[in-house]
C-alpha cells in the first residue's frame, strides 16, 4: 500500500520505517525543514535502537521518503496517519491544536480525483477527537472528496519501539465505516499479532486507559515499598510473589523513583481531565499521581538524612534519561532529581550513555552541572553516588573501581539495580527503595 505519516517524532518516524520494512511505500511528512534535511542526509534526529539501520535500508530500497509537503503526503497516501505532538495544557487537558492544524492541511490538500482516503489518528488523543477531525476535514475540504477517519493507538515503548512495531503484542484500530476498516486491515496484513477492531471511540479510549493502568501498577508497588521499609520486608521478594499471580504479572512492579517520560505523566493527567469533562471525577488516578510525585521527595529525604546538608557536597549522578535505551529526557525523574539537588547547593557531576546531549539542550540544568567523559570519572572525589536511570552499564558496574574513585563509598540507588548484600560485602554503604540497608562489610541490617 501507499501510506503517509504526518509527523516524524518517535512515533511517526518509527512507524513509517516499520511500515516500509514490511513492504509498504511510505511518505513521511514534517514541517521542520531542518529535521527533514537531516533525514534526507541519512541522519536520525533521535536515538532508538535499530531505527537508523531500518531507515537507511528502506530509503535505499525506495520504500521510504521524506518531505515537508503535506499536499505531497495526501496525494501519495491511501491511508494518512497523523502522528504529531499532543502536549498537555496547564489544566492537564490535551492541546489538540497540532491535530486540528494537520487535519485542516489534509482537508485543503484533498482532491476528488484522489479517491477515498483514510485519515488516522496515531497520536494519543482524547475520546471523541475522531469526530472533531472528521468535522474539520468536512469543513475545509473541497466538494466531492471521499474520506473516512480512524483511530489507531500506538503502544510502542521508547528503547524497544522497533521491536514493538514489527512484533506487536496487539494491534488496535477503530472506525465507524467499513471502507476505512478494510483499508486499516490491509495496512496491518503483513503483521502477525492479535487484532482488535472497534468503533472509533473505543479505540481512542484504550490508550489512555492502558497507560493509566500501568502507571497505577507503578504507584501501587512504590506504596508497598514504603510499607516494606517500615516493616523490614524486601520489596523485590514481595513484587516477585505478587507477580507470580497470572492475573497480575510481574511487569511494571519495579519499585523506584516513579514513572516519568513523555507518555505516562501526560496521559494520566489527560485521562483525569477527560473523565471529569464526561462527569466522572477519577480520584483513583489522582492518588496515582500523588504517590508518584511524593516518591521523589522520599528519595531526597534519604539523601539528606545521610549527607545532612547538600550544600557544597559533590554528588555523582548516573543517568539522565527517563529510562534506558533512549536519549529522551522529557519528564525524566533523574533530571528532576538533579534540579532539586542543584537547588540545594550540591555540585553535580553526571554521566549517561545516551542522554547527555539532549540533557544539555532540554534538561534545564544550566551551568550548575558537569558532564563527565565516562561513568567512572564521574565518581572522582564524590561524596555520594545517585543512580537515576536503569541503564545496564550501572547494573554491571565495577564496584572496586567505584569504591576507589569516590571520596566516601555511599550509594543511593533509585532504580534498585544493585544487590544490597554484594554492596555490603564490598564495604559500600548502599540505600535503595523498599529494601533493608545492610551495614558495610558486616552485611547485617543497620539501625
Amino acid at each position: 500500500m501507499k501510506l503517509s505519516i504526518i509527523g516524524t517524532g518517535y512515533v511517526g518516524l518509527t512507524t513509517g520505517a516499520c511500515f516500509a520494512e514490511v513492504g509498504h511505500e511510505v511518505t513521511c511528512v514534517d514541517n521542520n525543514q531542518e529535521k527533514v534535511q537531516m533525514l534526507l542526509d541519512g541522519k536520525i534526529p533521535i536515538y532508538e535502537p535499530g531505527l537508523a539501520e531500518l531507515v537507511t535500508r528502506n530509503v535505499n530500497a525506495g520504500r521510504l521518503k521524506f518531505t515537508t509537503s503535506t499536499a505531497e503526503g495526501v496525494r501519495d497516501g491511501e491511508v494518512i496517519f497523523i502522528a504529531v505532538p499532543t502536549p498537555p495544557q496547564a489544566d492537564g487537558s490535551v492541546d489538540l491544536s497540532f491535530i486540528e492544524r494537520v487535519a485542516r492541511e489534509i482537508a485543503e490538500s484533498l482532491k476528488p480525483e484522489y479517491g477515498y482516503r483514510v485519515i488516522v489518528d496515531k497520536s494519543t488523543v482524547p475520546v471523541k477527537t475522531g469526530q472533531k477531525v472528521s468535522d474539520t476535514v468536512r469543513r475545509y475540504a473541497p466538494a466531492g472528496v471521499q474520506f473516512g477517519v480512524a483511530s489507531n493507538p500506538e503502544f510502542l515503548r521508547e528503547g524497544c519501539a522497533v521491536d514493538d512495531l514489527l512484533h506487536p503484542d496487539r494491534i488496535v484500530f477503530g472506525a465507524n465505516d467499513e471502507q476505512a476498516l478494510d483499508l486499516m486491515r490491509r495496512c496491518y496484513d503483513p503483521f502477525v499479532a492479535p487484532i482488535l477492531v472497534t468503533d472509533i471511540e473505543s479505540a481512542e479510549l484504550i490508550k489512555h486507559a492502558a497507560n493509566s493502568f500501568l502507571a497505577l501498577k507503578i504507584s501501587y508497588i512504590n506504596a508497598v515499598a514504603r510499607i516494606c521499609e517500615k516493616s523490614g520486608a524486601d520489596i523485590e521478594k514481595v513484587a516477585e510473589g505478587i507477580g507470580m499471580d497470572k492475573r497480575i504479572g510481574r511487569s511494571f512492579l519495579n519499585a523506584g523513583l516513579g514513572y516519568g517520560g513523555s507518555c505516562f505523566p501526560k496521559d494520566i493527567k489527560a485521562f483525569i481531565a477527560i473523565s471529569e469533562s464526561l462527569g466522572y471525577p477519577f480520584d483513583l488516578l489522582k492518588q496515582v499521581e500523588d504517590i508518584n510525585a511524593s516518591q521523589l521527595e522520599l528519595f531526597l529525604d534519604k539523601i539528606r538524612e545521610n549527607l545532612w546538608v547538600l550544600q557544597e557536597k559533590k554528588i555523582a549522578l548516573w543517568g539522565l534519561t527517563f529510562k534506558q535505551n533512549t536519549d529522551d529526557v522529557r519528564e525524566s525523574v533523574a533530571i528532576k532529581l538533579a534540579q532539586r539537588m542543584i537547588a540545594e547547593g550540591a555540585a553535580i557531576t553526571t554521566w549517561d550513555p545516551r542522554g547527555m546531549d539532549t540533557a544539555k539542550r532540554f534538561g534545564n540544568l544550566g551551568d550548575k552541572i558537569t558532564y563527565a567523559d565516562d561513568m567512572y570519572s564521574c565518581l572522582d572525589g564524590a561524596d555520594a553516588l545517585v543512580i537515576g536511570t536503569e541503564w545496564p552499564e550501572f547494573t554491571n558496574a565495577d564496584l572496586s573501581e567505584l569504591k576507589a574513585r569516590m571520596h566516601s563509598p555511599l550509594v543511593f540507588d533509585g532504580r534498585n539495580l544493585l544487590d544490597p548484600q554484594t554492596m555490603a560485602n564490598q564495604g559500600i554503604e548502599y540505600h535503595s527503595v523498599g529494601r533493608a540497608t545492610l551495614a558495610p562489610e558486616q552485611g547485617s541490617p543497620s539501625a
